[in-house]
């Protein structure tokens, strides 16, 4: 872009701008399998507009990508995304989607770097993708909270039974959530916040 005979730089727009009264802010990553929602809960819920690096799936992608229950998928996130919320006045979080297929998931301790909590995302049609998801966070000791997002063809299953499942420790929360919706989308997001006080106020936050 040309900007000769200009004294000024274009800087952001006003609705990206971070709010004045902002005193703290923290990285939030959500994480979880391939289509289950990372990229559409950033979107939901960033006060700005998304930062997104999907690119169109090609032929190479099959036998190498597990596509399971995302067939209708034509985009892939490749390396993540990024958005902004203001849970308070003073409080903001920086969201950063990861990468869902496991070719790319070297970029997820990157984005594990500095994080303060993490949100999993879980479709019931593919329990198993979870495990490897929470290890990983597990080995980094990023606490996290459990997702269970509602797609309209994936089997229903009582929180509990879920659980139990994905072999949560009780304090661990877990809660169902529509994506696509902002307002569950932010009390995914709030659970998180409560859960990492706790473990502020019980020393277990390092």
């Amino acid at each position: 872009m040309d900007f000769k005979g200009s004294d000024t730089i274009p800087g952001p727009r006003a609705e990206d701008q971070l709010p004045h009264t902002a005193q703290a802010a923290a990285k939030i990553v959500i994480v979880g399998g391939f289509g289950v929602g990372k990229t559409t809960m950033v979107g939901s819920v960033s006060e700005i507009k998304p930062l997104t690096t999907e690119e169109t799936m090609t032929q190479a992608g099959i036998g190498v990508d597990d596509n399971f229950g995302s067939a209708s998928k034509t985009a892939t996130t490749v390396a993540m995304d990024f958005g902004r919320i203001s849970i308070t006045d003073q409080l903001v979080l920086y969201l950063f989607g990861t990468p869902g297929q496991q070719r790319f998931w070297f970029l997820w301790n990157g984005l594990f770097e500095g994080a303060l909590g993490a949100v999993v995302l879980v479709d019931t049609r593919r329990l198993e993708v979870s495990f490897d998801v929470m290890g990983r966070l597990e080995e980094r000791g990023v606490p996290f909270v459990v997702a269970i997002n509602s797609f309209p063809d994936a089997p229903r299953y009582p929180i509990e039974e879920l659980r139990t499942a994905l072999d949560l420790s009780p304090e661990i929360p877990i809660m169902e959530c529509d994506a696509r919706r902002r307002a569950s989308s932010r009390d995914v997001l709030m659970t998180l916040m409560r859960f990492l006080h706790s473990l502020a106020l019980t020393g277990s936050l390092t």
